[in-house]
């Protein structure tokens, strides 16, 4: 399996999104453009510049149409993905960090970190059809989480938000009315900051991925803890694959405590683990620096990595994955 290196972005990568068809991968980085690739071949199709400061996620409508990018410079943006260009900007008191469209495409859920003395936010926009009608206003705002909210994602048939960060819990509220639903448990719950998390394809399930070197799956309706995934480093990011019981996970730690002589010193590969058996299954190794971002590709036929090191590195499956026997 050897990986395509797209080399596009000038800083650490920090999300990978591929579109529902599978032939588009959009990447977010610290470098403030947000950059589409073909991802069969790691081609550059084009990138989307707007923003001043580093971007850390991003969403594609389901005919990808539109793109939502959310930044530091404390802007989310819409872009029209076809010629980049720059079609709405919501703007904030603090920097917006995690984007996710609802099924529909008419809401998105956007967070904010604490910053100048604000709390951290995850806020409900209405995204209109026409441009004219488009406003900055929120239709809700959910407050009163201390430390950062790393990922906010709709839950099942949008009833619910998922929210998940720094302070290690994950919360279920109601979309409609903000009201807080349910609470990761404690005790089995993560004990360190969450950095990521991605949902399964039916929406049912999702994972978590942690800085106390674990990622964990649980049920999107009850908040069931289903399984755990540990690793000996740090986990950055995370995702399901959409067609096998695999899930893949990548971390490393952060800058500070890597050295750069070796490249096996930081550890830095993607591992596969069996979704059902919490084994592992095997790793790709590869980025210089730790993983930030995973995506499988929705026909699970091949999946990209982005890394510390500022490089995307996209791997298309051999025949003999689909053939692993546990």
């Amino acid at each position: 399996m050897r990986p395509i290196l797209m080399k596009g972005h000038e800083r650490p990568l920090t999300f990978l999104k591929y579109n529902r068809d599978g032939d588009l991968l959009f990447s977010c980085a610290k470098d403030h453009t947000p950059t589409v690739w073909y991802a069969d071949n790691g081609d550059r199709l084009g990138t989307y510049r707007g923003h001043n400061g580093a971007v850390w996620s991003c969403d594609v409508s389901r005919h990808s149409t539109r793109l939502i990018t959310g930044s530091a410079d404390q802007t989310a943006k819409l872009w029209d993905v076809k010629t980049g260009k720059e079609l709405f900007t919501f703007r904030f008191d603090a920097p917006a960090r995690s984007v996710d469209l609802a099924i529909g495409d008419h809401l998105a859920v956007i967070t904010t970190d604490s910053f100048m003395g604000n709390m951290p936010t995850a806020q409900v926009k209405r995204i209109a059809e026409d441009l004219q009608e488009q406003t900055e206003e929120s239709a809700l705002v959910i407050s009163g989480i201390t430390g950062r909210i790393n990922r906010a994602v709709w839950g099942p048939g949008n009833r619910t938000i998922i929210t998940a960060g720094e302070d290690a819990t994950i919360r279920i509220w109601d979309s409609e009315t903000g009201k807080l639903l349910k609470e990761s448990d404690k005790e089995v719950g993560h004990q360190k900051a969450i950095s990521s998390l991605s949902k399964s394809l039916d929406w049912s399930h999702f994972l978590t991925g942690s800085l106390d070197k674990s990622a964990k799956l649980w049920d999107a309706r009850t908040l069931t803890l289903i399984k755990t995934y540990v690793t000996e480093r740090p986990v950055n990011a995370v995702d399901i694959s959409p067609t096998l019981d695999h899930v893949v996970i990548g971390g490393g730690q952060d800058a500070m405590n890597v050295t750069m002589t070796d490249r096996r010193a930081g550890k830095f590969e993607a591992k596969f683990f069996h979704k059902i058996l919490e084994e592992e299954i095997g790793g790709v190794k590869g980025h210089f620096g730790p993983i930030n971002a995973l995506a499988f590709n929705p026909d699970g036929r091949s999946f990209s990595s982005g890394g510390e090191d500022g490089y995307v590195r996209l791997h298309h499956f051999d025949p003999e994955y689909f053939n692993i026997k546990m």
